[in-house]
């Protein structure tokens, strides 16, 4: 009697999973602003085959964060001052598209995720746990954006954010990042009470606390 079939690995899947891997650690820090990629080392530290780890590097390099030079070189690309205030211009503009057009059509429990996700950013602050404080901000901000159904602007701030989330990571860690705390939950009681204008306003002193890390610690990256 022959062996049953295996069950088959879509490929899309290790393709996303090498992403979301390569991605984080580029967010992260792991591989460093200017650090070179070989696709084979890459494949054997993240335990997948060349294939897939060289579609996401595609996919990274459409997206900003990896860069290539033909038949020379592969490398993260640097943290370049005007390429993260580029994408903070465009993600703020989406994150206050969504509030505004999500506020009218919130249900108590988009509120409710908002206020969990805020305390799981304060937990994590308190902690210390950047990755954490980064990972609650998201799934805050990410409820209005959810509410509006907007498939279009999701995409547009998923691809410019992780060009920023690198300085993120400095604002988290600094005391900017407690100040959200509060700036959170003010948005929140704005999105509670359908004022548009408020949730809209607070949205973008949100992402103008980060504009501000992007001057002060400007003279810190590549220019």
């Amino acid at each position: 009697m022959p062996p049953e079939p295996l069950r088959r690995v879509d490929r899309s899947l290790l393709r996303d999973e090498a992403y979301v891997l390569l991605r984080d650690a580029i967010v992260a820090g792991d591989l460093a602003p200017g650090e070179i990629i070989r696709d084979v080392e890459l494949a054997e530290r993240v335990g997948l085959s060349r294939t897939p780890v060289r579609e996401a590097l595609a996919r990274l390099t459409d997206e900003g964060l990896v860069e290539a030079k033909p038949h020379s070189w592969t490398r993260v690309t640097p943290l370049v001052v005007r390429d993260v205030r580029d994408a903070h211009v465009v993600v703020c503009a989406m994150h206050e598209l969504a509030v505004r057009e999500a506020v009218p059509v919130m249900s108590e429990a988009d509120v409710e995720r908002m206020r969990e996700a805020n305390a799981a950013f304060a937990a994590a602050l308190d902690a210390g746990d950047v990755a954490g404080a980064l990972a609650a901000d998201d799934a805050l901000h990410h409820v209005p954006v959810a509410a509006t159904g907007n498939r279009a602007l999701a995409a547009t701030i998923e691809r410019h954010l992780p060009i920023i989330r690198r300085l993120e990571r400095l604002r988290f860690a600094s005391l900017p990042g407690r100040r959200l705390i509060a700036m959170h939950d003010r948005l929140i009681d704005a999105c509670a009470a359908d004022d548009v204008p408020a949730a809209v306003a607070l949205t973008r002193e949100n992402w103008t606390t980060l504009g501000e890390l992007l001057e002060r610690d400007g003279e810190t990256a590549s220019t």
